[in-house]
């Protein structure tokens, strides 16, 4: 998840530190500090690449040590990384880290987690026909996931492991096999994913008509999956639908909102408000949760990728996170189009009445998924998402306070 649809951007500097493990977790020591070029924290390919060329050393980044406390992306960062090969002569500091068990740990970023995790997806490529394993990169890794690039005699696949609270992914990409708007997901196992690859790019700082026909994709799956709700809550896609929501966004209210007026008056109405957003008759549906057009890969035909965000819930939440940083007139066509599609499929529905009532409610749904990943990742990794569920409480009161 983003905090914003932006372009990658070289403009922030970053500076990393490795502290490094050997092969069986023992502490190895600090390696130079060195620049790389994408600021973006969890970004480890640059990192890897570094370690190789200037140590000779084969590693993964296991996750994040420290960070500024000030910035999302840039500034000076270290990680914690470990060796997946034997390697000597690196000029080795002295260091001390706190390696000791943390619960909320995700399992890619143990001592070992990334090693299990390769043999893995190795073991499921050769089972498949479609092995062996020529050479494996790190691409990223964060609390919301890791993922790696394995390349083949057949062609590259992706390993992507998330941690629990995105289990459910495997299970919308099952559902999604064969509608060629989603990753095309080969086998999955304890919230791993071996996946196939996409030809493109993603689709960062899309204009007005890929957005049009990001949200047509969209409905093409949301309008599939209707009849799938119950078969997708069963099988442990989250539960958004009201009243379940209700309690979900009060939850953040009362955690975070302290005593703001404007935050009190929205929760004191939200029954109402999602009571005639019902009345708006859009169905309850899958919804993808992060739809900017960085989670689209754009090629011969357009995939969303990155389900980890999705649940069951109304269709508006997503045109909303697409359109958020648009100017006024471009995303009002984007939605325009979105509101006669719905029309056309549920006559009598009132699509723009259901997004007007819907804004404050988004952002607040946005502030409750980062109060969720803060409560469900240790406490070294919050600094990814630090500033983020006040960012997005201040915006559903000016959202709410825009109504009145």
């Amino acid at each position: 998840m983003t905090g914003a649809d932006r372009l990658i951007s070289d403009t922030v500097p970053r500076t990393v530190t490795l502290i490094v493990l050997d092969e069986s977790g023992g502490l190895l020591g600090e390696l130079p500090a060195f620049d790389v070029s994408l600021p973006y924290w969890p970004e480890t390919a640059e990192i890897v690449a570094a370690a190789r060329e200037r140590y000779g050393l084969d590693l993964a980044v296991l996750r994040l040590l420290k960070a500024p406390g000030d910035v999302a992306e840039g500034g000076h960062v270290t990680y914690l990384g470990q060796l997946l090969s034997p390697a000597a002569g690196a000029p080795w500091t002295p260091t001390e880290v706190d390696l000791s068990h943390h619960p909320l740990r995700a399992p890619y970023a143990h001592a070992g987690g990334p090693a299990r995790s390769l043999a893995w997806a190795a073991r499921a490529l050769d089972e498949r026909g479609r092995g062996p394993v020529t050479a494996a990169i790190q691409q990223r890794t964060w609390n919301l996931s890791t993922l790696w690039r394995l390349d083949t005699p057949t062609g590259p696949y992706w390993l992507k492991q998330v941690p629990d609270f995105f289990a459910h992914e495997p299970v919308v990409l099952t559902w999604a096999a064969g509608s060629g708007r989603a990753t095309p997901l080969l086998v999955a196992e304890d919230a791993r994913m071996l996946l196939a690859h996409v030809d493109g790019d993603d689709l960062y700082g899309a204009g007005v008509e890929v957005r049009r026909d990001i949200a047509a994709d969209l409905h093409y799956l949301q309008v599939a999956a209707i009849d799938s709700v119950p078969h997708l809550l069963a099988d442990g896609v989250p539960d958004r639908r009201r009243p379940r929501l209700e309690g979900y966004l009060r939850g953040v209210i009362e955690e975070y909102g302290g005593g703001d007026v404007s935050l009190r008056a929205l929760a004191a109405g939200l029954p109402d408000r999602l009571d005639r957003i019902e009345a708006c008759r859009l169905p309850d549906t899958l919804v993808h949760g992060d739809l900017h057009p960085g989670n689209v890969i754009g090629g011969d035909r357009r995939t969303i990728i990155d389900w980890g965000d999705s649940f069951i819930g109304h269709p508006g939440f997503d045109v909303l996170r697409l359109t958020e940083v648009m100017p006024a007139g471009e995303a009002e066509v984007v939605i325009e189009d979105w509101a006669a599609r719905w029309r056309a499929e549920i006559p009598g529905s009132d699509p723009h009445g259901a997004l007007e009532l819907l804004r404050p409610v988004a952002a607040l749904r946005m502030a409750a998924v980062y109060a969720d990943f803060l409560a469900g990742i240790e406490p070294a990794e919050h600094p990814y998402h630090a500033g983020d569920v006040a960012t997005w409480l201040r915006r559903a009161v000016e959202l709410y306070e825009e109504e009145r």
